[in-house]
């Protein structure tokens, strides 16, 4: 398996070589031998909303430290409402169809 979020650490010659000598046949990658569609419907409501939600808010709150942005952290998770959570399950699985 790769990182699918194309940052340059995950996509190096150097990275992918590696991957290939650790996962062979199995490597899910744009540069392995399975390629992982961009819209895959493997993807979990986490991956594809949840988690840019929650950073995009922790952090246009800046925080300076560990604890700040640890604070900020269960402070953003902790105000999801359960609605919003219904809304992304109910698109999650009209994905699945």
């Amino acid at each position: 398996m790769s990182q699918q979020d194309g940052a340059t650490c995950h996509t190096a010659r150097a990275t992918i070589d590696l991957l290939k000598d650790t996962f062979g046949d199995r490597l899910i990658s744009p540069f392995g031998p399975v390629n992982w569609p961009p819209r895959s419907c493997d993807l979990t409501p986490l991956d594809y909303l949840l988690w840019g939600y929650v950073k995009s808010l922790v952090y246009a709150d800046k925080p300076q430290t560990l604890d700040h942005l640890e604070d900020t952290s269960h402070r953003v998770i902790a105000d999801i409402r359960p609605q919003m959570l219904e809304k992304v399950i109910e698109n999650w699985t009209s994905r699945l169809d």
